[in-house]
Protein backbone atom coordinates (compact mmCIF):
# COMPACT_ATOMS: atom_id res chain seq x y z
CA UNK A 1 0.00 0.00 0.00
CA UNK A 2 1.15 3.61 -0.71
CA UNK A 3 2.56 5.38 2.10
CA UNK A 4 0.98 8.43 1.04
CA UNK A 5 -2.51 6.74 1.91
CA UNK A 6 -4.38 5.89 5.42
CA UNK A 7 -5.04 2.58 5.61
CA UNK A 8 -8.98 1.99 5.33
CA UNK A 9 -8.77 5.50 3.98
CA UNK A 10 -10.21 9.06 5.15
CA UNK A 11 -12.97 11.42 5.47
CA UNK A 12 -11.60 14.34 4.70
CA UNK A 13 -14.41 17.17 6.25
CA UNK A 14 -12.45 20.33 4.75
CA UNK A 15 -12.49 20.96 0.93
CA UNK A 16 -13.46 23.05 -1.56
CA UNK A 17 -15.62 22.86 -4.93
CA UNK A 18 -16.50 25.64 -7.61
CA UNK A 19 -19.61 24.64 -9.80
CA UNK A 20 -18.55 24.68 -13.35
CA UNK A 21 -20.79 26.69 -15.53
CA UNK A 22 -21.67 29.13 -12.14
CA UNK A 23 -23.40 32.43 -14.13
CA UNK A 24 -21.01 35.35 -14.24
CA UNK A 25 -22.80 38.61 -13.26
CA UNK A 26 -24.09 41.03 -15.73
CA UNK A 27 -21.87 43.76 -16.86
CA UNK A 28 -21.00 46.41 -15.19
CA UNK A 29 -20.87 44.33 -11.84
CA UNK A 30 -19.33 44.53 -8.79
CA UNK A 31 -15.68 43.60 -9.91
CA UNK A 32 -15.62 41.36 -6.34
CA UNK A 33 -17.71 38.52 -7.79
CA UNK A 34 -15.73 35.30 -8.57
CA UNK A 35 -16.14 33.63 -11.88
CA UNK A 36 -14.61 30.31 -13.00
CA UNK A 37 -12.75 30.33 -15.88
CA UNK A 38 -11.46 27.08 -17.49
CA UNK A 39 -8.30 27.72 -19.17
CA UNK A 40 -9.65 27.05 -23.20
CA UNK A 41 -6.09 25.58 -24.26
CA UNK A 42 -5.85 22.91 -21.49
CA UNK A 43 -9.02 21.45 -19.58
CA UNK A 44 -7.36 20.48 -16.90
CA UNK A 45 -6.32 23.64 -15.57
CA UNK A 46 -8.33 27.21 -14.89
CA UNK A 47 -8.65 30.65 -12.77
CA UNK A 48 -11.14 32.28 -10.02
CA UNK A 49 -11.13 35.77 -11.20
CA UNK A 50 -13.12 38.71 -9.79
CA UNK A 51 -13.37 41.57 -12.59
CA UNK A 52 -10.21 41.10 -14.94
CA UNK A 53 -8.17 39.92 -11.80
CA UNK A 54 -6.94 36.78 -11.32
CA UNK A 55 -7.72 35.50 -7.88
CA UNK A 56 -6.63 32.04 -7.76
CA UNK A 57 -4.53 29.53 -10.13
CA UNK A 58 -7.18 26.25 -9.92
CA UNK A 59 -7.09 22.90 -11.90
CA UNK A 60 -10.24 20.91 -12.35
CA UNK A 61 -10.14 18.98 -9.41
CA UNK A 62 -11.82 22.19 -8.14
CA UNK A 63 -14.98 21.90 -10.46
CA UNK A 64 -15.24 18.39 -12.50
CA UNK A 65 -16.49 15.18 -10.02
CA UNK A 66 -14.29 12.41 -11.90
CA UNK A 67 -11.46 14.20 -11.78
CA UNK A 68 -12.19 15.09 -7.90
CA UNK A 69 -13.11 11.44 -7.32
CA UNK A 70 -9.87 10.19 -8.74
CA UNK A 71 -8.00 12.63 -7.11
CA UNK A 72 -9.63 11.22 -3.81
CA UNK A 73 -8.94 7.74 -5.05
CA UNK A 74 -5.19 8.21 -5.11
CA UNK A 75 -4.80 9.97 -1.72
CA UNK A 76 -6.82 7.32 0.11
CA UNK A 77 -9.84 9.58 0.66
CA UNK A 78 -13.29 7.55 1.20
CA UNK A 79 -15.64 10.22 1.47
CA UNK A 80 -15.18 14.00 1.43
CA UNK A 81 -16.97 17.14 2.52
CA UNK A 82 -17.49 20.03 -0.44
CA UNK A 83 -18.05 23.53 0.40
CA UNK A 84 -17.57 26.51 -1.48
CA UNK A 85 -14.38 28.63 -1.91
CA UNK A 86 -14.55 31.26 0.67
CA UNK A 87 -14.37 34.01 -1.90
CA UNK A 88 -17.86 32.73 -2.93
CA UNK A 89 -19.01 33.67 0.34
CA UNK A 90 -20.56 36.98 -1.00
CA UNK A 91 -21.59 38.99 2.03
CA UNK A 92 -20.81 41.76 0.82
CA UNK A 93 -23.21 42.42 -1.93
CA UNK A 94 -27.07 43.08 -1.87
CA UNK A 95 -28.81 40.77 -0.47
CA UNK A 96 -31.12 39.74 -3.73
CA UNK A 97 -28.13 38.88 -5.82
CA UNK A 98 -26.56 37.41 -3.10
CA UNK A 99 -29.12 35.08 -2.59
CA UNK A 100 -29.55 33.96 -6.14
CA UNK A 101 -25.66 33.72 -5.84
CA UNK A 102 -25.98 31.21 -3.40
CA UNK A 103 -28.78 29.56 -4.70
CA UNK A 104 -26.91 28.17 -8.11
CA UNK A 105 -23.49 27.75 -5.91
CA UNK A 106 -25.81 24.98 -3.91
CA UNK A 107 -27.77 23.75 -7.21
CA UNK A 108 -24.60 22.85 -8.41
CA UNK A 109 -23.34 21.14 -5.19
CA UNK A 110 -25.86 19.34 -5.06
CA UNK A 111 -25.39 18.29 -8.38
CA UNK A 112 -21.76 17.55 -7.81
CA UNK A 113 -22.72 15.60 -4.63
CA UNK A 114 -25.24 13.37 -6.57
CA UNK A 115 -22.94 12.47 -9.22
CA UNK A 116 -20.72 11.46 -6.88
CA UNK A 117 -22.02 8.00 -6.11
CA UNK A 118 -22.29 9.14 -1.68
CA UNK A 119 -18.54 9.98 -2.16
CA UNK A 120 -19.28 13.41 -1.76
CA UNK A 121 -21.22 15.65 0.86
CA UNK A 122 -22.20 19.20 0.21
CA UNK A 123 -22.55 22.03 2.50
CA UNK A 124 -23.76 25.52 1.09
CA UNK A 125 -23.14 29.51 1.00
CA UNK A 126 -25.82 31.84 2.30
CA UNK A 127 -26.00 35.29 1.86
CA UNK A 128 -26.22 35.60 5.57
CA UNK A 129 -25.83 39.60 5.22
CA UNK A 130 -29.81 39.35 5.13
CA UNK A 131 -30.65 36.89 8.02
CA UNK A 132 -34.23 35.63 6.88
CA UNK A 133 -32.61 35.11 3.00
CA UNK A 134 -30.04 33.08 4.68
CA UNK A 135 -32.85 31.24 6.84
CA UNK A 136 -34.74 30.30 3.54
CA UNK A 137 -31.40 28.93 1.90
CA UNK A 138 -30.28 26.95 4.37
CA UNK A 139 -33.42 24.95 5.13
CA UNK A 140 -33.99 24.87 0.62
CA UNK A 141 -30.00 23.83 0.76
CA UNK A 142 -30.67 20.59 3.67
CA UNK A 143 -34.12 19.45 3.31
CA UNK A 144 -34.80 20.19 -0.42
CA UNK A 145 -31.50 19.66 -1.70
CA UNK A 146 -30.12 17.26 0.95
CA UNK A 147 -26.79 19.23 1.87
CA UNK A 148 -25.64 18.56 5.28
CA UNK A 149 -25.58 22.25 6.39
CA UNK A 150 -23.28 25.40 5.62
CA UNK A 151 -20.01 26.98 5.32
CA UNK A 152 -20.33 30.58 6.65
CA UNK A 153 -17.32 33.33 7.14
CA UNK A 154 -15.91 34.40 10.84
CA UNK A 155 -17.52 37.54 10.23
CA UNK A 156 -20.26 38.81 8.40
CA UNK A 157 -18.91 42.58 7.15
CA UNK A 158 -18.00 43.87 10.50
CA UNK A 159 -20.59 42.00 12.35
CA UNK A 160 -19.06 39.26 14.86
CA UNK A 161 -20.64 35.98 15.12
CA UNK A 162 -22.36 36.18 18.28
CA UNK A 163 -23.97 39.62 17.25
CA UNK A 164 -27.86 39.52 18.19
CA UNK A 165 -29.05 39.96 14.64
CA UNK A 166 -27.49 36.51 13.73
CA UNK A 167 -29.00 34.47 16.63
CA UNK A 168 -32.25 33.47 14.48
CA UNK A 169 -29.08 31.64 11.69
CA UNK A 170 -27.74 29.51 14.56
CA UNK A 171 -31.22 28.74 15.88
CA UNK A 172 -32.42 27.65 12.67
CA UNK A 173 -29.51 25.78 12.24
CA UNK A 174 -29.75 24.11 15.41
CA UNK A 175 -33.36 22.82 14.65
CA UNK A 176 -32.61 21.80 10.99
CA UNK A 177 -29.68 19.75 12.71
CA UNK A 178 -26.90 21.68 10.13
CA UNK A 179 -23.32 21.57 10.78
CA UNK A 180 -21.71 24.84 10.41
CA UNK A 181 -18.07 24.94 9.19
CA UNK A 182 -16.74 28.22 9.43
CA UNK A 183 -13.55 29.27 7.54
CA UNK A 184 -12.00 32.40 7.78
CA UNK A 185 -11.74 34.48 4.52
CA UNK A 186 -8.26 35.57 2.79
CA UNK A 187 -6.78 37.90 4.36
CA UNK A 188 -8.25 37.18 7.76
CA UNK A 189 -10.26 40.74 7.73
CA UNK A 190 -7.87 42.84 9.65
CA UNK A 191 -6.84 40.22 12.40
CA UNK A 192 -3.77 41.48 12.99
CA UNK A 193 -2.07 44.39 12.49
CA UNK A 194 0.05 44.09 9.45
CA UNK A 195 -1.67 43.09 6.01
CA UNK A 196 -0.20 41.54 3.04
CA UNK A 197 1.51 37.85 2.71
CA UNK A 198 3.17 36.03 4.87
CA UNK A 199 1.03 37.28 7.58
CA UNK A 200 -2.35 37.21 6.22
CA UNK A 201 -1.66 33.46 5.82
CA UNK A 202 0.39 32.97 8.36
CA UNK A 203 -1.14 34.72 11.10
CA UNK A 204 -3.90 36.85 10.31
CA UNK A 205 -6.27 33.69 9.61
CA UNK A 206 -5.74 31.46 12.28
CA UNK A 207 -6.19 34.70 14.62
CA UNK A 208 -8.93 35.57 12.74
CA UNK A 209 -10.59 32.03 13.35
CA UNK A 210 -9.96 32.21 17.18
CA UNK A 211 -11.90 35.36 17.51
CA UNK A 212 -14.87 33.71 15.99
CA UNK A 213 -15.11 30.88 17.47
CA UNK A 214 -14.46 33.09 21.19
CA UNK A 215 -17.41 34.99 20.42
CA UNK A 216 -19.41 32.10 19.89
CA UNK A 217 -18.31 30.48 23.03
CA UNK A 218 -18.60 33.71 25.30
CA UNK A 219 -21.40 35.21 22.90
CA UNK A 220 -23.95 32.57 24.67
CA UNK A 221 -24.82 31.05 20.97
CA UNK A 222 -23.48 27.35 22.36
CA UNK A 223 -25.54 28.09 26.23
CA UNK A 224 -28.29 28.31 23.49
CA UNK A 225 -27.90 25.39 21.14
CA UNK A 226 -25.50 23.23 23.16
CA UNK A 227 -25.82 20.16 20.39
CA UNK A 228 -25.18 22.44 17.28
CA UNK A 229 -22.68 21.38 15.23
CA UNK A 230 -19.77 23.65 14.47
CA UNK A 231 -16.35 23.17 13.02
CA UNK A 232 -13.65 25.40 12.62
CA UNK A 233 -10.73 25.27 9.37
CA UNK A 234 -7.23 24.98 10.33
CA UNK A 235 -7.68 23.59 13.66
CA UNK A 236 -9.43 26.63 14.75
CA UNK A 237 -6.64 28.90 14.55
CA UNK A 238 -4.78 29.85 17.48
CA UNK A 239 -7.50 29.19 20.25
CA UNK A 240 -6.16 25.33 21.09
CA UNK A 241 -2.90 27.97 22.11
CA UNK A 242 -4.78 30.77 24.28
CA UNK A 243 -7.22 29.18 25.39
CA UNK A 244 -5.77 28.81 29.15
CA UNK A 245 -5.24 32.83 28.82
CA UNK A 246 -8.66 33.38 27.64
CA UNK A 247 -10.00 31.46 30.74
CA UNK A 248 -7.63 33.08 32.84
CA UNK A 249 -9.24 36.61 31.17
CA UNK A 250 -12.61 35.17 31.98
CA UNK A 251 -12.20 34.58 35.26
CA UNK A 252 -11.32 37.76 36.04
CA UNK A 253 -13.14 40.12 34.15
CA UNK A 254 -16.33 37.54 33.07
CA UNK A 255 -19.47 36.97 34.54
CA UNK A 256 -19.26 34.39 37.85
CA UNK A 257 -18.79 31.01 36.66
CA UNK A 258 -17.68 31.43 33.01
CA UNK A 259 -13.95 30.56 33.45
CA UNK A 260 -15.07 27.30 34.07
CA UNK A 261 -17.97 26.97 31.82
CA UNK A 262 -15.13 28.42 28.78
CA UNK A 263 -13.59 25.11 29.13
CA UNK A 264 -16.77 22.88 28.99
CA UNK A 265 -18.03 24.89 26.00
CA UNK A 266 -14.48 24.09 23.91
CA UNK A 267 -15.19 20.55 23.81
CA UNK A 268 -18.85 21.15 22.23
CA UNK A 269 -16.56 22.53 18.95
CA UNK A 270 -15.18 20.57 16.18
CA UNK A 271 -11.94 21.50 14.88
CA UNK A 272 -9.88 19.75 11.50
CA UNK A 273 -6.41 18.64 11.41
CA UNK A 274 -4.86 21.63 8.83
CA UNK A 275 -2.07 22.63 11.22
CA UNK A 276 0.63 21.64 9.38
CA UNK A 277 2.00 19.94 11.84
CA UNK A 278 1.68 16.69 14.28
CA UNK A 279 3.47 17.79 17.03
CA UNK A 280 -0.07 19.87 17.27
CA UNK A 281 -2.88 17.05 17.12
CA UNK A 282 -2.66 15.71 20.69
CA UNK A 283 -3.21 19.66 21.83
CA UNK A 284 -6.33 19.45 19.60
CA UNK A 285 -7.51 16.39 21.42
CA UNK A 286 -6.48 17.77 24.88
CA UNK A 287 -8.73 21.07 24.07
CA UNK A 288 -11.76 19.65 21.74
CA UNK A 289 -11.51 16.15 22.62
CA UNK A 290 -10.56 12.98 21.31
CA UNK A 291 -14.20 12.81 19.13
CA UNK A 292 -14.37 16.18 18.04
CA UNK A 293 -10.98 16.18 15.66
CA UNK A 294 -11.28 15.62 12.40
CA UNK A 295 -9.36 15.31 9.06
CA UNK A 296 -9.12 18.68 6.96
CA UNK A 297 -6.94 18.69 4.02
CA UNK A 298 -8.39 22.05 2.18
CA UNK A 299 -8.47 20.14 -1.77
CA UNK A 300 -7.31 21.28 -3.86
CA UNK A 301 -5.72 24.00 -2.33
CA UNK A 302 -2.80 24.06 -0.11
CA UNK A 303 0.31 22.01 -1.48
CA UNK A 304 1.14 19.22 -0.04
CA UNK A 305 -1.70 18.28 2.11
CA UNK A 306 -3.06 14.88 0.08
CA UNK A 307 0.35 13.53 -0.31
CA UNK A 308 0.69 14.37 3.84
CA UNK A 309 -1.69 13.45 5.08
CA UNK A 310 -0.97 9.63 6.30
CA UNK A 311 2.41 11.42 7.38
CA UNK A 312 0.18 13.75 9.52
CA UNK A 313 -1.69 10.71 10.90
CA UNK A 314 0.89 8.59 11.50
CA UNK A 315 2.95 11.37 13.30
CA UNK A 316 0.36 11.61 15.57
CA UNK A 317 0.76 8.18 16.85
CA UNK A 318 4.55 9.62 17.16
CA UNK A 319 3.42 12.29 19.27
CA UNK A 320 1.46 10.69 22.19
CA UNK A 321 -2.19 9.50 20.13
CA UNK A 322 -3.53 6.41 20.31
CA UNK A 323 -4.51 4.39 17.32
CA UNK A 324 -8.08 4.73 18.57
CA UNK A 325 -8.07 8.18 18.66
CA UNK A 326 -6.38 8.28 14.90
CA UNK A 327 -8.61 5.90 13.84
CA UNK A 328 -11.54 8.13 14.58
CA UNK A 329 -9.82 11.43 13.74
CA UNK A 330 -9.32 9.80 10.49
CA UNK A 331 -13.07 8.48 10.29
CA UNK A 332 -15.73 8.48 12.52
CA UNK A 333 -15.32 12.03 13.56
CA UNK A 334 -15.90 13.15 10.34
CA UNK A 335 -19.22 11.45 9.31
CA UNK A 336 -20.04 12.26 12.99
CA UNK A 337 -19.76 16.18 12.30
CA UNK A 338 -21.86 15.87 8.92
CA UNK A 339 -24.06 13.18 9.94
CA UNK A 340 -27.78 14.81 9.45
CA UNK A 341 -29.98 14.31 12.89
CA UNK A 342 -33.43 13.29 12.89
CA UNK A 343 -35.70 15.26 13.63
CA UNK A 344 -39.32 14.00 14.70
Amino acid sequence: MSTNVWPGGVVDTHAHFFPGGLSAPGPGSDSRWPVLRPDPTDPTQGGIHQGQALFRSVDSRLWDVPDRLASMDTFGIEQQLISPVPVMLTTWADPGPAAAFAREVNDGIAQAVAASGGRLVGLCGVPLQDVEAAITELERAVTGLGLAGVEIGTRVEGLELDDPSLAPFFAAAADLGAAIFVHPMDGGTGAVRRAGQPYDFGLGMLTDTALAATALLTGGVLDRHPDLRIGFAHGCGTLAWAAPRLGLALSIWGEQGRSAAFDDLLRHLWVDTLVLDPAHLPLLVHRFGADHVMVGTDAPFIPGQLTGLAGLLAGGRQHGLTQHDVDAIARSNGRAFFGRVDRA
